[in-house]
């Protein structure tokens, strides 16, 4: 008897978040944009189906399973919290104002399709930990929400969110625009491709060095390795 090819969908839970992998092959027919109910480390989720593929991709790990499709009433549900999330952050900034908590800049809100799970972003400039606990206690009490976590961004994540024009003048940075997850740049990127490591010529709005040096660092590496050096006499 031949076995059945596993079905793995990449589930994405809000605009250009991370992309997650889970086993589909107990529902048929599943489709792209399809709607599902999963449960993650913050407890049960919808996220958006936004590939599909018949290998795991991670090293065969065992995945866990969709659990199935999200009904209209979860959607809906889904959507109420969605449009509560400009309130929650009004309220956030509000009493950190309120509470004098300094440095401390509200970005983001993330609230579970049921309101049982949020996660409020934000970041700060002073290297010591702010006291958040009666920020979280209000938030819980004014929302009714259980399990309300509150967390630090670095640079990147925060440019991510708050979007704006890029350090080479494109209208819309390129995290905003369809970076999914930050990789690890270094200035052996730039001095592999002859850019000039002048500070404004490397350094993205975050004021970290640019992700763009990625993109075509690999060629340049298999250039370097394979075309002649400068000033070396070839025959043709």
């Amino acid at each position: 008897m031949t076995e059945k090819t596993p079905t793995i969908v990449g589930i994405r839970f809000s605009k250009l978040s991370k992309i997650y992998n889970f086993d589909a092959s107990d529902l048929e027919d599943v489709q792209l944009h399809e709607m599902m109910m999963v449960e993650t480390n913050r407890g049960k989720q919808i996220g958006e189906i936004v590939k599909i593929q018949q290998d795991n991709g991670e090293n065969g790990e065992p995945l866990k399973k969709v659990e199935r499709r999200a009904t209209a009433g979860e959607l809906v549900s889904n959507e109420a919290w969605s449009m509560r999330k400009e309130e929650i952050i009004a309220f956030s900034k509000k009493r950190s104002s309120e509470l004098r908590l300094k440095d401390v800049r509200i970005l983001n809100a993330e609230v579970n399709y049921d309101g049982s799970y949020m996660v409020l972003y934000y970041s700060s400039q002073s290297e010591e930990k702010a006291d958040l606990k009666s920020l979280k206690y209000d938030i819980q009490k004014a929302f009714s929400i259980d399990n309300v976590e509150i967390k630090q961004l670095g640079p990147r994540d925060v440019a991510k969110i708050i979007g704006g024009m890029g350090a080479c003048g494109v209208p819309c940075r390129c995290c905003t625009s369809y970076l999914t997850e930050f990789s690890s740049i270094s200035i052996k990127m730039a001095k592999e491709q002859g850019i000039s490591l002048t500070p404004s010529e490397i350094t993205g709005m975050c004021g970290r060095l640019r992700c763009c040096l990625e993109y075509e660092n690999e060629y340049y590496v298999e250039c370097r390795m394979n075309l002649p050096k400068k000033k070396k006499k070839v025959m043709t």
